[in-house]
């Protein structure tokens, strides 16, 4: 699904136009740690080792913070939440925005050097992300859906298009 220039100035994309989907992957602890580190990788960047507790918020903000330390992310980048975590056992997601939203960021990978009963740490993409199509199209230009033979009108900026369906076409 790329966007192309065609004849005349329009746009043509394989599909619907739609709003971009931000990535989210999902950091997994399991097993039954008592202590140790564990580092993520993003990127060509490696957090700080990252101290294990049994205390959720802790555990979240210890990632956030170690994330958000490397040089290539920046503020508004990530955010970090709770999945399903009890005891500091489960998952918290990442969510990727600011200027890595709307793309393919690549999967972190993790390094665990946690001690207790077979303690493990992995990183998912649950959600990929996926640009916007017609991602820099001015306002008012047109695209037209080459799978669905739909057209449509940028109504939105290049950064941001809103691609509106031109009159009442089915």
């Amino acid at each position: 699904m790329a966007v192309i220039e065609g004849a005349m100035g329009l746009l043509t994309y394989a599909g619907v136009p739609g709003a971009a989907t931000n990535e989210v992957q999902t950091i997994t602890i399991g097993g039954t740690p008592t202590g140790g580190t564990f580092t993520l990788t993003f990127q060509s960047g490696t957090t700080e080792p990252i101290t294990w507790v049994n205390v959720n918020a802790t555990l979240v903000t210890a990632v956030d913070t170690a994330l958000k330390a490397l040089s290539n992310i920046e503020t508004g980048d990530i955010t970090t939440a709770v999945g399903t975590m009890t005891a500091g056992i489960g998952t918290i997601t990442v969510t990727f925005g600011g200027v890595l939203a709307g793309q393919d960021v690549g999967a972190m990978t993790a390094t665990s050097s946690l001690t207790g009963t077979a303690p493990t740490v992995s990183v998912a993409t649950t959600t990929p992300g996926v640009a916007v199509g017609g991602k820099g199209a001015s306002k008012g230009q047109l695209l037209v859906d080459t799978t669905n033979g739909v057209l449509y009108i940028n109504t939105g900026t290049g950064a941001a298009p809103v691609w509106t369906k031109v009159g009442t076409q089915t």
